[in-house]
């Protein structure tokens, strides 16, 4: 990236992004300015969504494969009916040195106003998102059920309903209207909109490890196609750093909780 791109990143996030919403334990208001590694956060996850809308043309299937393996990808997951007939498919998979009980309480506690998504928040704020992901497990936000509202950024943003939570093995949530925030209907047709976000774990290494597999399902008017081409690239950035943030997460407490029984 050249200096200039970097300098209007740095300014929009010190106007958008890094503000705390907690004072520090004197009672002060905190800095509004972002720290090093928001900077950094944003201007990897920039570099990186550029990098993958330039070689969307060529690597279009392996970004929507990735770790993800051939019988992950054709097998059927729950919410797969929700979307009966996709334009756009995509699905990813991490393996992660955790069993799933362990991870599960990260998954569970997504979403905006909960525990973020793990991802590139500083870029995410630059555009308003408001996320901010957490380093812990949050008590209060273990329990979903069939019908919560889960946001993807603040009110009128995209958002998601549950469709089924059956821990610690399957999340499925299916798109809402963002102003009405209601489910939608199963579309009829693929020119109906219509969206799941569908996780699943699966034990692995005798139930020491979660395969953790992710699947979006997308159907949309013609009129959108560009605009979907677009998002695409950018979903698979996002979504692999949350994948890689899960990992990240669940792995460093379970090799804490190992510790601490030595």
């Amino acid at each position: 990236m050249t200096p200039n791109i970097v300098k209007t990143i740095k300014t929009r996030a010190e106007r958008l992004t890094g503000l705390p919403r907690a004072r520090n334990q004197r009672g002060r208001k905190p800095s509004r300015h972002m720290s090093s590694r928001g900077y950094l956060d944003a201007i990897e996850g920039g570099a990186r969504i550029a990098a993958a809308i330039l070689t969307a043309p060529v690597l279009r299937g392996p970004h929507n494969r990735w770790g993800a393996t051939p019988a992950e990808g054709s097998a059927t997951m729950p919410g797969d009916e929700l979307v009966p007939q996709p334009k756009i498919t995509s699905t990813r998979a991490i393996t992660i040195g955790a069993p799933p009980q362990e991870v599960w309480p990260w998954l569970v506690q997504i979403g905006q106003g909960r525990g973020g998504f793990y991802s590139y928040d500083a870029l995410a704020n630059l555009v308003r998102c408001d996320i901010h992901s957490a380093d812990r497990i949050i008590p209060q936000l273990q329990h979903v059920h069939p019908g919560d509202l889960i946001l993807l950024a603040s009110a009128g943003a995209p958002c998601f309903r549950v469709s089924k939570a059956q821990p610690p093995s399957v999340l499925t949530l299916v798109g809402a209207n963002p102003k009405t925030q209601v489910a939608a209907p199963i579309p009829a047709t693929p020119e109906e909109m219509a969206s799941t976000w569908q996780w699943v774990l699966h034990p692995v290494d005798n139930g020491r490890g979660t395969r953790l597999v992710v699947r979006q399902r997308l159907s949309y008017p013609r009129r959108q196609s560009a605009l979907w081409r677009l998002v695409e690239p950018v979903s698979f950035v996002m979504e692999r750093r949350t994948l890689r943030g899960i990992k990240a997460r669940a792995e460093g407490q379970h090799i804490a909780s190992v510790d601490s029984c030595l």
